[in-house]
């Protein structure tokens, strides 16, 4: 079954202002392996202060086009770090109305957009760190591997640094035909330059992190969509007993197990790129394509709607993660994962006929008759087509296929924790009844939600949120505040063990710990079809 851009997960979120405000105050520095920086300092509220060094250079930028990134060289005077650096050159496609539609919810403020990207934040106390350093987390943001932007104010790091006692680090990474250009005419080690580029700044980590108060012993990665995507795929690319960057994983809403991403030959898309810039020479494609600007080779791949994915190269993207996680030869390192509650809604506002949606997706008559039976569209669960198909994305994509990994990580041995989000705001609705939609929690872990309008349960369930995630990082192994995953086979059963955490739910400025299967209710249903390649 092909399930298409339904796999290519995307989210970035759309916050349009920073809650840290600079004040005048002595510049903080940091002497790192290449050289002294000087960043700047800011506070939240009335809190201690917080030190962010904005941009700073952890491959050499510009890198060379569709080249592996490389070690910046040394600066001999201090380099100034006090201005978020720009995004990476994103992919918005047309047609029009979509791309727009995209952008008001994903991208919003555009920020400018360059080659030379390939920079990092980082947000760390101000006070000096007790002892060894301080818990460190890793943000990989979204974007379905096509856009995103770690200088969003949405992933500002400065509410965890105040409040929690943590540092934040957020990378760019190089995505669409940038990032994975999937050209026969490099080697294939190197065509998933994104995953590389976020290994080079975990490499950055550990080599730097002490210089602002952090620990490389304890990098805990964390990342929302494509983000988490990265976080499995760097999960499971480094075997058990190895030693890999991190100590502790968190997912939200996404993962790269179940069902097994679908790849189609995106040597396809390389080869009309090709043809749309006149590159005549399939021997110099790769000549003829670094010759053209970044902007003409932008305007054309979102306008032929190319899709460019990673590669399986078995380096960076193991061919089956599912196979790799049961087995138990992957990390063994603890793993908090969940979804929201309405992913979908965002994701597939606008589709209006369950049948032709799911035909679009390759499935046969019979296949959509069990779909449509499940999902009966007129009732009061599903009023609308667009009511089911956001719900059969929710389910199948994201918190099924959720399921399926955070038990199957337990059964391997693998500390695991699940979570479901379960709240919405109106303050944060991107249309009316967005609901719980994909990236909605984004602004409540960091909290970098709208203040304008913001309720009670908003800012206490942010409170928590943030300090459940710092506490997870600070000792992975002491979870997150509930039970861990259990080890059985009946997680959809009845008697199963009370080991969901439900946040937010129902008003709520917490967690409720749930069986699975009071929330999993269409998930048996799916299992066949998203472990049909395992």
């Amino acid at each position: 079954m092909r399930y298409g851009m339904l796999t290519a997960l995307i989210a970035t979120t759309f916050w349009g202002s920073s809650y840290a405000e600079s004040f005048e105050a002595a510049l903080p520095t940091a002497t790192i392996d290449a050289g002294v920086i000087v960043g700047t300092t800011t506070s939240v509220a009335a809190a201690t202060s917080v030190n962010q060094y904005l941009g700073i250079p952890f491959a050499a930028s510009p890198p060379e086009r569709f080249s592996p990134p490389e070690k910046p060289t040394q600066w001999s005077q201090p380099l100034d770090t006090k201005v978020r650096k720009p995004a990476c050159v994103q992919q918005f496609n047309y047609p029009e109305a979509s791309r727009n539609f995209t952008q008001e919810i994903f991208n919003n403020p555009p920020p400018e957009e360059s080659e030379d990207c390939l920079y990092l934040n980082v947000f760390a106390p101000g006070a000096p760190a007790a002892g060894k350093g301080r818990a460190v987390l890793y943000w990989i943001y979204g974007g379905g591997l096509q856009f995103g932007d770690a200088g969003l104010a949405a992933y500002d790091g400065s509410f965890f640094a105040t409040y929690e006692d943590v540092i934040v680090v957020t990378v760019n990474y190089r995505t669409n035909v940038f990032g994975f250009p999937n050209s026969p005419e490099l080697p294939l080690a190197e065509q998933n330059l994104g995953f590389l580029d976020q290994r080079l700044g975990l490499d950055w980590v550990q080599r730097n992190i002490q210089a602002f108060g952090g620990d490389p012993d304890k990098v805990t990665i964390f990342g929302e969509s494509a983000g988490a995507f990265s976080t499995d795929a760097l999960l499971t690319s480094y075997p058990k007993n190895s030693a890999p960057p991190f100590r502790a994983a968190i997912l939200q809403s996404g993962q790269i197990s179940y069902p097994i991403p679908f790849y189609a030959d995106t040597t396809t898309a390389w080869y009309a790129l090709a043809a749309s810039l006149n590159c005549t020479d399939q021997s110099s494609n790769l000549t003829c394509i670094r010759a053209a600007s970044a902007t003409t080779i932008k305007d054309a791949i979102e306008h032929a709607e190319l899709t460019f994915n990673p590669v399986y190269d078995n380096i960076t993207l193991v061919s089956n993660a599912a196979k790799r996680r049961t087995s138990g030869n992957i990390a063994t390192i603890p793993v908090l994962s969940g979804t929201d509650a309405q992913e979908g809604r965002v994701l597939e506002f606008g589709q209006n006929n369950l049948t032709a949606y799911l035909t679009s997706l390759g499935l046969d008559s019979d296949s959509i008759a069990a779909v449509e039976a499940v999902y009966p569209v007129g009732g009061s669960e599903f009023p609308s087509d667009y009511d089911a198909i956001a719900q059969v994305v929710t389910d199948n994509v994201f918190q099924c296929a959720d399921a399926l990994f955070a038990n199957a990580s337990a059964v391997a041995g693998i500390p695991s924790w699940r979570y479901y989000f379960n709240a919405s705001f109106p303050n944060t609705q991107s249309f009316p009844n967005a609901g719980v939609y994909h990236s909605s929690e984004i602004g409540i872990v960091f909290s970098t939600y709208p203040t304008e309008n913001a309720t009670a349960q908003e800012y206490a369930l942010s409170n928590f949120m943030r300090g459940t995630w710092a506490r997870f990082a600070k000792d992975p192994l002491a979870g997150p505040g509930w039970n861990a995953v259990g080890t059985g086979s009946d997680y959809y059963e009845a008697a199963a063990d009370l080991d969901l955490g439900v946040i937010g739910a129902n008003g709520s400025s917490g967690v409720t710990v749930v069986r699975q299967s009071e929330v999993d209710i269409r998930c048996k249903f799916w299992e066949p079809i998203l472990t049909a390649d395992t």
